[in-house]
């Protein structure tokens, strides 16, 4: 989230937390994006394991938990790992005990008055060609350099106890949507990102910040380092025509438009699924390394409600007592982190973060993509729930013992206990089959007829 957002009927408190003023978001957002009346609580899980807090000061390094990716170990799934982004703080990887393994630093700003590098979404390929050996990805958008950056896994190096990760981004990898290396410090840049692979190549969908812009990128191997180019573009509408034949845009700094960052593809059927923020969740269709026609699967709640722009406090002013109920019931903005569960037959699920109430909504994969419910993910003894979060990802195959029946891994935008005044972030493991049974109507668990390593 950009701006902040406050009611009409209250006062924001002071912002503390983030400089997207969330905090102000979620404490006058309560009556209007909890549950609708009527409806049941939403299921609760728990976390079986958490990450080492990090945070967005100085002495933390400018570390902000924002994105999660699972990399599955051929040869000992209970060794596979989790990277995630960490902003300004580059990348952290971690075991599934939530151990954190290496730490990759972003790149520095290459002059006085250049942005450092910040690393915003991360996802895996695998089996890429590199230099004639077949080599698993983690691609990362820098959204502070307008680049993707690739790092190559080595499981050999993690079964000896070494760093796993090294970097092998060409050293002449362009801007994603800048044209300039000025217009790149103006940070309309590579924001949220999602990887898949088809046919033998392998390829990332790439969101702009800042606007409604999103490019499809192809991923090439440029003398044993990974380039990119582009393939195509779409731009998502950024204003639209309500039922009432009234023109509404979401609200957002000035200069600014509705971004996308949550995204994830659906690696059997070829379809994106992109949340964007102020808006709701997209379906669109990659075919023949082209993007399809968008088609906007939900709303958020807000959808539609007039707004004005508070200038002195920097702040959007939302009208609720106008609001038209053109808006959803299952997503309180911002739609934020995407993620897609495989099952048979074109079933799974598609998962998408509901930020502004801290709830999970799920739909179905096949068919129109109905919605199944939501849950959220509460405090327990071993660790404590997930507030406001960004990314999640979430992975159907056994991973050892701590994951027999999948995992699902979701950022957590605010960490218990409070560090004093410190923003605190990281992210949560929780198992997938907790997941699954906490629906009345539990959800699927297909361990066998979807595996994330086979791209072909």
């Amino acid at each position: 989230m950009r701006s902040a957002i406050r009611r009409t009927a209250h006062r924001t408190a002071p912002r503390s937390r983030r400089t997207t003023a969330l905090a102000a978001f979620t404490v006058l957002a309560c009556a209007s994006t909890a549950v609708a009346a009527g409806d049941p609580r939403p299921p609760e899980v728990a976390a079986t394991v958490e990450t080492p807090a990090v945070h967005d000061d100085a002495a933390g390094g400018k570390a902000n938990a924002d994105d999660p990716a699972v990399w599955v170990d051929p040869d000992q799934p209970g060794r596979s790992l989790v990277i995630g982004t960490l902003k300004q703080g580059g990348l952290d990887v971690y075991g599934l005990d939530g151990a954190r393994l290496q730490h990759i630093a972003a790149p520095p700003a290459p002059g006085d008055d250049a942005a450092p590098g910040r690393f915003n979404n991360v996802d895996i390929v695998y089996g890429f060609e590199l230099d004639g050996e077949k080599t698993d990805l983690a691609l990362v958008s820098d959204r502070g350099r307008d680049r993707i950056r690739a790092y190559a896994i080595d499981g050999a190096a993690l079964a000896d106890g070494k760093a796993p990760l090294r970097d092998v981004t060409s050293d002449d990898v362009a801007p994603v949507f800048a044209g300039s290396e000025a217009e790149v410090d103006e940070q309309h840049t590579a924001y949220g990102l999602a990887a898949y692979s088809h046919d033998g190549d392998a390829y990332a969908v790439v969101s702009q910040r800042a606007e409604t812009r999103m490019a499809l990128l192809k991923l090439k191997d440029d003398d044993g380092k990974v380039g990119y180019k582009s393939e195509d573009s779409v731009d998502l509408p950024g204003t639209f025509t309500l039922p009432n034949q009234k023109k509404w845009t979401p609200c957002a700094d000035p200069g600014e438009h509705a971004q996308v960052e949550g995204m994830a593809v659906d690696q059997e059927e070829h379809i994106l699924y992109a949340a964007q923020e102020d808006i709701g969740l997209w379906r669109v269709d990659l075919d023949d390394e082209e993007f399809g026609k968008p088609a906007l699967m939900d709303k958020v709640r807000e959808y539609g409600v007039p707004w004005t722009y508070d200038t002195e406090e920097e702040e959007c002013v939302i009208d609720t007592s106008a609001d038209p109920g053109y808006g959803g019931r299952h997503l309180a903005a911002d739609a934020e982190g995407v993620t897609v569960y495989h099952a048979k037959d074109g079933k799974g699920y598609v998962l998408a973060s509901s930020q502004g109430d801290s709830t999970f909504a799920v739909y179905r994969r096949d068919g129109d993509n109905a919605w199944v419910g939501s849950f959220t993910v509460t405090d327990s003894p071993a660790t404590d729930g997930v507030q406001h979060s960004d990314g999640s990802t979430v992975v159907n195959v056994p991973l050892g013992e701590r994951f027999p029946q999948g995992m699902w891994v979701s950022q957590d935008g605010e960490v218990a206990p409070a560090d004093g005044d410190r923003e605190s972030t990281g992210y949560k493991f929780v198992r997938w089959d907790a997941v699954a049974s906490a629906f009345p109507d539990r959800l699927l668990v297909d361990t066998t007829s979807f595996d994330p390593r086979d791209t072909d």
